[in-house]
């Protein structure tokens, strides 16, 4: 099974703004820049301290510069920071977990005395209601390239197993950033999700339709073939109550935490495929059953809640920046 597997490279080309985001997208980069420079502004600290986003376009010499990092350590627009004296134009360099900092320390050389993990935030997402019980929904809720692909494929066969008893909802598209021409190798794969009737497919939506989703869903379904340096998505669903299937693939095991249902990844795309759909049906089965208890994922909620709130990362922020 071939994979399409999209370069975030290619961002350069579309040209990000002075802080590194791109006007246009509404990705999990633009949510955290947003939410920091309203802490930034909240605390009055616009004048002191400037946040970059990944890519460097321009570094205002009146303030203290923090460079957030969010994609992996071998894009070219990190490049830079194997140069001591690039990275010295940073009072800081900020991670968003600590597995993608050792990636920049063991690949680049960025040390650890001038690196700091700020991790992803989220606001909790509030539970008032009980999850469907007519049929398992499983979600899926990010771009297409991280394992689309290998997700449609097992869930046409779980369908012949499990019939109406499972449904799969996705929301996905390059859309999300703007870049609606980036979906083309995905149109076919699209075309089977729309007239499958176990799967419904939403395209790109807004974070808050998303969320309301998340909050009817049982299971992320997510056979990750990209490497995550954290995963918005994951955090959300368990914010949401929602097992994540998912492999042990970059960031994915200190994300989740360790509350998962994690294989081992497996390079070869036929052989993950069959990992996957075996631990995803194993996690529809036992709900189907009714031997799935809520207590591992209640308490993981609870966890995430905390970890990765922003009322939590808000002071993290606050103390870094007024410690600069």
């Amino acid at each position: 099974m071939p994979l399409n597997v999209i370069d975030d490279t290619d961002k350069v080309s579309l040209g990000p703004t002075d802080d590194g985001t791109y006007a246009d997208a509404k990705g999990g980069t633009e949510m955290m820049a947003e939410r920091i420079n309203a802490i930034i502004s909240t605390h009055g600290l616009e004048d002191k301290v400037n946040v970059i986003h990944s890519r460097v376009r321009q570094l205002d010499e009146s303030k203290k510069n923090i460079l957030l990092c969010h994609d992996l350590w071998n894009d070219p627009e990190v490049a830079h920071l194997r140069d001591a004296s690039s990275r010295d134009r940073f009072a800081k360099i900020a991670f968003v977990s600590n597995q993608q900092f050792q990636t920049y320390h063991m690949g680049l050389g960025v040390p650890y005395s001038q690196s700091v993990i700020m991790r992803n935030a989220i606001d909790p997402i509030e539970l008032t209601e009980e999850k469907p019980t007519d049929c398992v929904r499983l979600i899926y809720h990010t771009t297409p390239h991280r394992g689309l692909e290998l997700l449609v494929p097992c869930m046409e066969e779980l369908a012949k197993i499990h019939g109406d008893k499972i449904h799969l909802d996705v929301y996905s598209s390059f859309n999300a950033y703007g870049w609606a021409e980036r979906d083309k190798p995905y149109e076919g794969l699209f075309e089977r999700i729309k007239t499958h009737p176990q799967m419904t497919y939403h395209g790109y939506q807004p974070n808050d339709v998303v969320r309301e989703a998340l909050k009817k869903a049982h299971i992320f379904a997510y056979p990750n073939i990209w490497p995550e340096t954290s995963c918005i998505a994951a955090i959300e669903a368990m914010s949401a109550g929602c097992e994540v299937v998912c492999p042990n693939h970059a960031a994915l095991y200190e994300t989740t935490a360790g509350f998962a249902t994690m294989y081992q990844f497996n390079e070869d795309a036929n052989t993950h495929a069959n990992v996957f759909i075996n631990e995803l049906n194993g996690a529809i089965t036992t709900r189907l059953m009714g031997a799935y208890t809520p207590d591992l994922m209640n308490f993981a909620k609870t966890y995430i809640d905390n970890l990765y709130s922003w009322e939590l990362r808000e002071q993290q922020w606050v103390r870094l920046l007024m410690g600069l």
